[in-house]
């Protein structure tokens, strides 16, 4: 690989990093052509961007955007590296983990080295039960909005309660004159 190739490399990549706010870096070594393929598809399928590159330009790429911000996630480049890209911060952590359901019950491939998920570095392969349990900002939002609704709800509906108690106690009260 040229100096310019290895260049136009770290500049697509860096392009990538800032237009991501959420990425997964993977080990896909132990994978076959045809597996490799299909995570692609799957991939691609949910919104998913996969890059394979190497870990040195990788690491060039995000030390030329921010050193500090990324720095958890330099030990994790080694071997053969793929990177996820999405906007979802857990659509590569179930992809991952389905991925492997599909698989043979002895294989736990492709193996999570690190996640880079606005900001919070989730570094090692344990760590994927995590990311598949985390709630999107989304859902976040949805669940307060709820428990926000529910106390006016509970007041609304004992309020109807009580028109309803009170029409029965007058039909009583007239039903005895």
């Amino acid at each position: 690989m040229t100096k310019q190739e290895k260049n136009e490399v770290i500049d697509a990549l860096k392009e990538k990093f800032s237009q991501y706010n959420n990425f997964y870096i993977t080990n896909t070594e132990s994978l076959t052509v045809a597996q490799v393929g299909k995570l692609r598809r799957v991939c691609f399928s949910k919104n998913v961007e996969m890059k394979v590159a190497k870990n040195t330009l990788i690491k060039k790429a995000l030390e030329s955007l921010d050193e500090k911000r990324y720095s958890g996630v330099f030990d994790s480049l080694n071997g053969v590296t793929a990177i996820m890209f999405s906007e979802n911060a857990k659509e590569p952590a179930l992809i991952i983990s389905d991925f492997r359901k599909a698989g043979k019950k002895d294989e736990t491939r492709p193996v999570l080295k690190a996640a880079f998920i606005d900001g919070d570095v989730f570094a090692g392969d344990d760590q994927l039960k995590t990311l598949v349990a985390l709630k999107s900002k989304n859902d976040l939002i949805g669940e307060i909005i709820g428990l926000l609704q529910s106390p006016a709800k509970n007041v609304i509906s004992g309020l109807n309660a009580g028109n309803k108690l009170a029409g029965l106690v007058k039909a009583l009260e007239d039903r005895a004159q």
